[in-house]
């Protein structure tokens, strides 16, 4: 089982128990984080490709450590001009070990909202423009709970 993740504008192959370094992220060592820009998963499914990523895919990871590449010199010079400029950097990086490959799993269905006149005037009027219910707006909550029920029947 394997994944192609993208993160920090590059893309990684990545299975379970992988430990890799990626663009520096904002966590301390030892927390968990979600790569959810999935863009390929291979599982016991085969393979599954996103268009650009797959939903409801996620890699969960820790970070184990955050540190700094080793340093890089930049030399600039120009012959018989008396020019020469010497700069460094060292890139940070995180180092992540992947906990998880997440599958494809079917978000399921939110149950619906049952009406009743516990739920707030606004919320029922709401409720009756998002399923195409005329009602009075200037009835009450009673009033456009049964106009509501005796619709949907």
């Amino acid at each position: 089982m394997y994944a192609v993740i993208e993160t920090g504008g590059k893309q990684y192959r990545v299975q379970e128990g992988d430990v890799l370094n990626v663009e520096k992220l904002n966590a301390e060592a030892g927390e968990k984080i979600e790569f959810t820009k999935v863009l390929a998963l291979s599982d016991d499914n085969g393979l599954t490709v996103g268009k650009p990523y797959i939903e409801n895919a996620k890699v969960e990871a820790e970070v184990v450590a955050n540190g700094k590449a080793q340093k890089v010199i930049i030399f600039k010079y120009k012959s018989k001009k008396d020019y020469r400029k010497k700069q460094g950097h060292r890139q940070p990086f995180t180092t992540v070990e992947i906990k998880s490959l997440g599958g494809t799993e079917e978000k399921k269905a939110e149950p619906e909202k049952k009406v009743s006149t516990s739920m707030k005037k606004d919320e029922l009027i709401a409720y009756a423009e998002e399923h195409s219910i005329e009602i009075d707006e200037k009835a009450t909550k009673a009033e456009i709970v049964e106009a509501i029920e005796k619709a949907e029947k």
